[in-house]
């Protein structure tokens, strides 16, 4: 149906029937990436929320096991749905690449929930909220320039 209108249809990936090319692919990568990381991010940030609440974890630690958890997540849909087109036709070595840009991002994660949290003393979910959008920056650039074409 919805290729029928013209709209982009979220379960493919097209634009108006499959003709997706130049801005409107990057747009069209983009706005998956953004629905991916979303998915990732209630999984990474609910359970940076669980493990601190309920379990009693330090929430720099939560925060990481939960990034993990998300880059794992984030992974799957990258490779299956988001991108198109791959730069790395050994599935090892773009795991592995995949996996080094996140731990860039961990890296942007821990320090801005820290420095947020202590320095600034918000509640660690709020420095959750908002340090995301400088790792989504980061992740989506970083991949798109060099795993994904």
């Amino acid at each position: 149906m919805a290729r029928e209108i013209g709209i982009w249809d979220v379960t493919s990936g097209d634009l108006d029937g499959g003709a997706v090319s130049g801005f409107a692919g990057l747009n069209a990568e983009f706005a998956r990436y953004f629905f991916a990381s979303a998915l990732a991010f209630l999984i990474d940030a609910g359970s940076l929320f669980l493990l601190t609440q309920y379990a009693g974890i330090h929430y720099l630690t939560s925060a990481a096991l939960g990034f993990l958890l998300g880059l794992v997540a984030v992974y799957i849909l990258s490779v299956r749905w988001v991108f198109t087109t791959r730069r790395l036709q050994n599935n090892h070595h773009e795991m592995m690449l995949f996996a080094a840009i996140g731990i860039g991002g961990l890296g942007i994660n821990e320090l801005g929930m820290f420095l947020a949290t202590e320095v600034l003393a918000l509640y660690y979910m709020i420095s959750k909220v908002l340090v995301a959008a400088s790792v989504f920056a980061w992740n989506f650039t970083i991949r798109k320039l060099l795993l994904f074409r």
